[in-house]
């Protein structure tokens, strides 16, 4: 035993020294993610920073000024049309994270029967305020094309803009990152918000891998029930969104109540459908009989 304790505390000693990555995945306590051997040039201190609080209910100034794909100068409100909003906030050059997460949402949405553009619009804004609308489009070009739904050009946005924008909007939703001036780049987290139709923050989904199920309760909720059908209602009663997840889970209680209310539907069903019977047979024996005739 006390031959592995030495052992043990070189191994902590080592990886308290290893360099931090510049990738940080935003799932709440779940560390960092690492890029090959890639160093880092912030420090622990600057590292804390890194953070994605839940704002819920927070109005984001839709006022702020951005430009579009096309180089357009435009306004957040354009794209609060009466239907919820998926913001989605990355830099365009990132070589990890951003793209998995990109690459998540739209597996996600390509199973839902939503449609873009009719049930809801997505806006990706970059938070680095070097990148450039040329860089915007070719990233729109690269994931409209993989989508491959109706109306995704029109209803996805990529979005540039300088420092205090970027800075407003990212403080408003609670996303929080730190450049790394040595690997030019972000340590970020990573997330997708929906907002209400005003703009309001509604529900955030955390991580790199968004299930389905998630994104569309938290675009019906975000609608107040505008988009989707009944049986997503019926859904929303089962299953509860978790702030500490980002994610719904299912509540047992609420389930008992459905399967109890059902079974009690059923039941009196049954008995309806006996009752109606045994007033036919009732019916049929107290007709009299015709006599043969010759």
């Amino acid at each position: 035993m006390k031959s592995i304790i030495p052992v043990v505390a070189g191994l902590i000693a080592a990886l308290a020294a290893a360099p931090a990555s510049a990738q940080y995945n935003g799932v709440p306590k779940s560390g960092l993610m690492t890029k090959g051997g890639m160093p880092a040039g912030i420090t622990p201190n600057e590292l804390k920073k890194v953070a994605f609080e839940q704002n819920l209910g927070v109005q984001v100034p839709l006022d702020l000024p951005f430009r579009d794909e096309a180089g357009r100068g435009v306004q957040l409100s354009q794209y609060f049309t009466g239907r919820p909003v998926i913001l989605a906030l990355v830099y365009y050059e990132c070589p990890m994270l951003c793209v998995q997460a990109l690459n998540g949402l739209v597996k996600s949405l390509k199973v839902l029967a939503l449609e873009p553009g009719r049930d809801y619009s997505i806006v990706t804004v970059s938070f680095n305020p070097a990148e450039t609308p040329e860089q915007a489009a070719a990233k729109k070009a690269e994931y409209v094309a993989r989508m491959k739904r109706p109306g995704t050009a029109d209803a996805w946005h990529f979005l540039t803009g300088n420092e205090a924008s970027i800075r407003m909007l990212t403080d408003a939703v609670g996303f929080h990152y730190v450049y790394d001036a040595e690997t030019k780049q972000f340590a970020h987290p990573t997330g997708m918000i929906v907002l209400t139709p005003e703009g309001k923050t509604s529900k955030y989904v955390f991580g790199i891998d968004y299930g389905p199920r998630d994104i569309r309760l938290a675009l019906v909720e975000a609608s107040d029930h505008k988009v989707g059908t009944p049986a997503d209602r019926l859904l929303l009663y089962c299953y509860h969104y978790d702030p500490a997840t980002g994610k719904y889970g299912l509540v047992l209680m609420n389930v008992l109540r459905v399967g109890g209310v059902l079974t009690v539907a059923t039941i009196g069903g049954l008995i309806l459908v006996m009752r109606r019977r045994e007033k036919r047979a009732e019916a049929d024996r107290d007709v009299p009989s015709t006599p043969a005739t010759n």
